[in-house]
């Protein structure tokens, strides 16, 4: 057998190896390529589901009509807020029930945006029932109302439910 014909045999049998591992090479560069391009788009869709979030915002409740009713917590751990039933001019806007994580984050200091809606100008009567059980275990039902006056720019209202010790009190914040 003569060299040449070795040699001829032997890139037979190595080139078809030889291409497979370029080919593989390409692939895995071309599939890098499309998973960059896949991210990226992946990255401009959630950007552009924030823009259409707040335009929807902006468009369902516009500054001048927007009440927005929110609920903070000042309270030993052992005091349960079980719920709030929200009222505006004596209709029923918002019933909420609390869950053991969002009781949890109220105690840490957390702000709850209960509702947000719209209302024509002038005063607005605020109803609002909440519901729970005291640190020493007694189940408690704790109705207020307040009436607000709301202007053309938007209106903030903060709920504040303080249960340091016995009855709470329910105490609203115009911010």
């Amino acid at each position: 057998m003569s060299l040449k014909w070795m040699l001829g045999l032997a890139l037979m049998l190595l080139l078809p190896g030889l291409l497979s591992a370029q080919n593989l090479d390409s692939e895995r560069a071309e599939l890098q390529g499309i998973d960059d391009q896949v991210q990226t788009l992946k990255k401009e869709v959630i950007q552009i589901n924030k823009e259409l979030s707040l335009l929807e915002e902006k468009l369902l409740y516009p500054s001048t009509t927007q009440l927005s009713f929110f609920v903070s917590l000042q309270a030993k751990p052992a005091f349960r807020l079980d719920s709030i039933e929200l009222n505006i001019d004596g209709l029923a806007v918002e019933k909420y029930i609390y869950t053991y994580r969002e009781l949890e984050a109220l105690h840490k200091g957390g702000v709850q945006r209960l509702h947000t809606g719209n209302v024509a100008t002038g005063g607005r009567k605020l109803e609002v029932t909440v519901r729970g059980k005291t640190a020493s275990g007694e189940l408690f039902e704790k109705k207020s109302n307040t009436t607000v006056n709301k202007k053309v720019t938007p209106k903030f209202i903060e709920l504040q439910v303080i249960a340091d010790s016995g009855e709470p009190k329910l105490n609203f914040k115009d911010w």
